[in-house]
């Protein structure tokens, strides 16, 4: 089985958070700064170096203001096709 930080699905939401992200204007570093967590800490999760848990995505979703469950039923919705 592939490893989930290189499959389909979870490069998706990541295509997802990171358009969310500039559809608001924001940089990685102005979500870093709402995390308290440098900017490279952003940029290794956008570029699939680092694996995002679930808690992590919440804190994100919350700094960016956008509803967890829209990226949420974007994966399922991957899953099941």
């Amino acid at each position: 089985m592939l490893k989930t930080i290189h499959s389909p699905e979870y490069s998706e939401l990541l295509d997802w958070l990171r358009t969310q992200r500039k559809q608001k204007g924001m940089t990685m570093r102005d979500v870093a700064e709402k995390l308290d967590v440098h900017h490279s800490w952003i940029g290794k999760i956008e570029q699939s170096e680092r694996r995002l848990d679930i808690v992590e995505y919440l804190r994100i979703c919350k700094a960016l203001e956008i509803d967890p469950h829209e990226g949420l039923n974007l994966v399922m919705s991957a899953i099941n096709q």
